[in-house]
C-alpha cells in the first residue's frame, strides 16, 4: 500500500463522500435523525412536530418563566446537547402560545420579555399529560444516545480517522488502488465493530 501524505484541497475527491458519510453516521443516516424528519447538511435535526414543540415549550414555562433563548438552551440541555431547536421555529411557536391564550408575557428588566403559563395553559398541559411525557422522554432518550455515542475516546478516534482519510485521499496523485485499499480497511473495521 502506498503511503499517504497531506495535501490541500478537498472538492472533487473521495474525501468529500467520506465526510458526507461521517455526517450521516453521526446524525442517524441520510433520511434524518433517530426520531425522523428530513434534514440536509448543516440543518438541525427535527425531533418534534409543531404540536409537540408547543407542549414542550409550555411545559418549560410552567416550570419557570423563560424567554426564547432560555427555552432553546433548556431543550439543548435536556437532550444532552444532541438537539437545539432553531430560533426560527421557537419564536413563532411562542407567539402562537401567546395568541392561543396558553401563555402570557411578563415584564422584565432586560430587553427580553419572559413567557409564563396561564391557567388555560395549565389545563391544556393537564389534558395532554401523556403527550408531554412522551415529548420530554424523547429529549432524555436523545441525551442517553448522545452519551453512549459521544464518548471522548470515540470522538478522538473519529477525528483521527477523518484527518487520516483527508490527508490520504485529497492528494492529486491518489490512485484507484489507494482508494480501494482504504475502502477495504474501512470495511474491515466496520465488520469488527459490528461483531462487538
Amino acid at each position: 500500500m502506498r503511503h499517504c501524505h497531506s495535501s490541500r484541497g478537498e472538492r472533487g475527491n473521495p474525501f468529500h463522500a467520506f465526510r458526507e458519510a461521517m455526517f450521516a453516521m453521526r446524525h442517524g443516516g441520510p433520511q434524518g435523525g433517530p426520531f425522523g424528519g428530513p434534514r440536509g447538511r448543516g440543518e438541525r435535526r427535527r425531533v418534534f412536530d409543531g404540536g409537540e414543540l408547543r407542549l414542550v415549550l409550555l411545559k418549560l414555562v410552567e416550570d419557570q418563566p423563560r424567554h426564547g433563548y432560555d427555552l432553546i438552551r433548556e431543550i439543548e440541555s435536556l437532550s444532552g446537547g444532541a438537539y437545539a431547536p432553531s430560533p426560527g421555529v421557537v419564536y413563532p411557536t411562542m407567539t402562537l402560545l401567546l395568541d392561543m391564550g396558553l401563555a402570557a408575557e411578563l415584564e422584565s428588566d432586560g430587553p427580553r420579555k419572559l413567557m409564563t403559563i396561564t391557567e388555560a395553559g395549565r389545563t391544556h398541559l393537564s389534558e395532554r399529560a401523556d403527550e408531554v411525557a412522551t415529548a420530554i422522554g424523547r429529549l432524555t432518550a436523545l441525551a442517553k444516545v448522545s452519551e453512549r455515542t459521544d464518548a471522548a475516546p470515540v470522538r478522538r478516534a473519529m477525528h483521527n480517522l477523518k484527518q487520516a482519510l483527508h490527508d490520504c485521499l485529497s492528494r492529486e496523485t491518489t490512485t484507484r488502488e489507494t482508494q480501494l485499499e482504504v475502502a477495504r480497511i474501512l470495511d474491515e473495521a466496520v465488520g469488527k465493530i459490528e461483531r462487538l
